[in-house]
């Protein structure tokens, strides 16, 4: 034993690349502990946010799902359904999200022959302090896995990918539009 007093324990650094501490932005309180934003202070306006993902399938998984034969039932619909209320659950999911009250929430999955994909499209929007990206984005991924889910009897290599924010409207920040979707 040492009569050294204890030292404090390390608070994580933040890493180098991050420059500038906004905490707004990071969801870091002054000690670098994650935490959820405070958007109280915040307007409310118009939010809207469109998300995509593609989920590729082998030849004979796309052909059971395009015509109808999956032994689990209608893939599209189910795949629509969960993405919705995965949407609606997003702040149970994605630990700091916030609960927003969604004014609309759409899912469209279409299909993409040519690539053997279905290309799902999320569409979320409310009037609330803060956006609706969360939502979209685990609309699309939820959608995907559950395509993945109908369809693995099938195809146990199907792949689900480039899930992506292609618009958001509204807030501070203002309009974003991916530049590949325009």
């Amino acid at each position: 034993m040492t009569d050294e007093p204890e030292k404090p324990p390390k608070v994580p650094r933040r890493p180098r690349s991050l420059g500038p501490r906004r905490r707004s932005v990071l969801h870091l309180d002054s000690r670098g502990r994650a935490r959820m934003v405070d958007v109280g202070g915040k307007a409310t306006t118009q939010r809207k946010a469109v998300a995509r993902g593609r989920v590729r399938l082998g030849a004979a998984a796309f052909r059971a799902l395009a015509e109808g034969k999956l032994s689990k039932g209608d893939a599209l619909a189910v795949a629509r359904l969960a993405g919705i209320l995965a949407a609606k659950k997003t702040s149970e999911i994605v630990p700091l999200a916030h609960p927003i009250g969604l004014d609309a929430v759409s899912v469209d999955c279409d299909l993409d022959a040519r690539n053997r994909e279905v290309v799902v499209t999320a569409t979320a929007s409310t009037a609330a302090r803060t956006g609706v990206e969360m939502e979209a984005l685990t609309a699309v991924a939820v959608a995907g896995l559950t395509l993945y889910d109908m369809c693995k009897a099938v195809d146990r290599e199907m792949t689900i990918g480039a899930i992506r924010l292609v618009e958001k409207r509204g807030g501070k920040s203002g309009t974003f539009v991916r530049r590949a979707e325009r």
